[in-house]
């Protein structure tokens, strides 16, 4: 009996050290944070000057930036239930564009949704299209045509799966979660879509409505007739829209309003990897190569197409039983744009980030003027109201099967779905995930059990007063420092001169 209960002991220890407590998030110690604190000021300036104020979305999004995860501007006091020992949670900003912190809790939130709420078992396929940077340009000023687009290559693809499988769209429709992307890995301004297909298509019979048929993966032959396909659509849209001129030797976008945006610089600089603020303005951006130049890798491998600025790849899948995987490419499409581990500062004074994956010349790192560093994080926020994550085919939210293929079991017809097996309330399928369980899914950090005695944690108070919050803060503040006067030991007295005489 003891040995059981030493073995107990241990491994009731074990399962408390791999868990690790809540640490505040302390954003003010970041290069990030203080890069924006001390050079966000002086990029304001700097266009006023030049007459091109910053529209309100984005100076919201850089002074919400700043307040993000500071205690000065309000938190939650969370205590545990048993002990009583207290903490204090910051609020976070909840912005879409360059915060990391939120970035990473919006990531974690979409990749789950997605495995759990929307992906059937079904092997899942990611194709992935960049654009020319001219309609890069024009997806950022007008996200609406950036979604007529988007109908239209999702409409190429869904095609395309129906016919391998000797059907047509309307007989074997399939199902697709788009996740729009507005960066690259060197910071620059980089529409392009990450489409995530089932990697097949439902037939639908009278005995089995929903019979799941696989197709054979594209080829690169495919691929290029796809992408082929695909460009000529767009093209043809733009120029019924009156946007795209064509003459026998080239073809060019008319756009017409385009002078009155005060973006107009920031991203047409930003599009084309060039500087954006200080006397280099206009030429390309300084970059590092300290690795030789790779290879071209094998078409037959890579499962990619090019034509003409556009690029179409389909070589990452996920198969029905790896549903983690799904869950880690869902999150590496939904990261963060910045990753601050990559970011530094050169020894006079420029920013300097670290490319994830190297270029094909070499280039490692890019470098930036800290001006210029903020003109690429105002290029990167989306305007108001532009859903990133499109949903489409057997996932719409109008979609007749949605709610009869889709784990959660939303949609249209979901109510007889939830009487026909599923036994949760309609609440409880609607919950979305909480903030303790997205920290604990991913970073395996508890917040709901107290880290001193292991008892439960509840929210007590949302402190928003500044003159509350002013006096937490400084009663915090006098606790510590009388804490840390405590542990120091008392001076001595020097040594006295007549001890030694002997």
């Amino acid at each position: 009996m003891h040995s059981l209960t030493q073995a107990g002991l241990a491994v009731g220890k074990l399962a408390s050290a791999n868990k690790t407590n809540y640490q505040r998030h302390q954003p003010e110690m970041t290069l990030l944070y203080q890069l924006v604190e001390k050079h966000y000021p002086s990029f304001l300036q700097h266009q006023a000057i030049e007459g091109r104020a910053l529209p309100d979305y984005v100076q919201q999004e850089f002074t919400d930036f700043l307040k993000c995860g500071r205690l000065e501007h309000g938190f939650l006091r969370v205590r545990c239930e048993s002990c009583h020992h207290e903490k204090l949670v910051a609020f976070s900003c909840k912005r879409r564009g360059f915060c990391p912190s939120c970035g990473a809790r919006r990531m974690v939130e979409t990749a789950a949704l997605l495995v759990d709420e929307v992906f059937p078992v079904r092997p899942v396929r990611q194709w992935v299209l960049t654009v020319p940077f001219p309609l890069r340009f024009l997806f950022a000023a007008y996200p609406e045509l950036m979604g007529k687009v988007l109908c239209i290559v999702t409409r190429a693809i869904s095609t395309h799966l129906a016919q391998q499988s000797g059907y047509t769209k309307r007989e074997a429709p399939t199902g697709a979660v788009t996740l729009i992307q507005r960066f690259g890995s060197a910071l620059n301004l980089n529409i392009h879509f990450h489409m995530l297909f089932l990697d097949g298509v439902y037939v639908q019979r009278a005995t089995d409505r929903h019979c799941f048929r696989r197709t054979a993966p594209p080829t690169v032959e495919q691929l290029h007739v796809l992408l082929h396909r695909i460009s000529e659509r767009v093209a043809r849209f733009l120029e019924r829209r009156g946007i795209l001129e064509r003459d026998e030797d080239s073809s060019y976008l008319t756009l017409d309003g385009l002078e009155e945006d005060p973006l107009l610089d920031i991203h047409t600089y930003s599009v084309t990897y060039r500087v954006a603020v200080g006397p280099q303005k206009g030429r390309k951006v300084f970059t590092l190569q300290t690795i030789p130049p790779q290879p071209e890798p094998a078409s037959d491998k890579a499962r990619v197409a090019k034509l003409n600025g556009f690029s179409l790849h389909a070589g990452v899948a996920a198969k029905a039983h790896q549903r983690k995987k799904l869950e880690r490419l869902c999150r590496y499409i939904t990261r963060s744009a910045i990753a601050e581990k990559r970011l530094s500062l050169t020894s006079n004074g420029k920013v300097r980030y670290e490319l994830k994956t190297p270029f094909r010349n070499g280039t490692t790192h890019v470098i930036f003027e800290p001006l210029d560093f903020i003109a690429r994080l105002a290029a990167l926020v989306p305007k108001p109201r532009v859903n990133l994550t499109r949903f489409h085919g057997v996932f719409a939210p109008n979609s007749k099967h949605r709610a009869l293929i889709t784990p959660a079991g939303r949609g249209k017809g979901s109510k007889q779905a939830n009487k026909e097996g599923d036994d949760r309330s309609f609440t409880e399928r609607h919950a979305a995930m909480t903030w303790a369980q997205r920290l604990k899914r991913v970073f395996n950090i508890e917040i709901e059990t107290c880290e001193k005695c292991q008892g439960p944690v509840r929210i007590i108070a949302c402190v928003e007063d500044p003159v509350v919050i002013k006096k937490i803060l400084d009663h915090l503040a006098s606790k510590e420092t009388s804490a840390e006067q405590a542990t120091l030991h008392p001076g001595r007295a020097p040594p006295q001169l007549g001890l030694f005489d002997a």
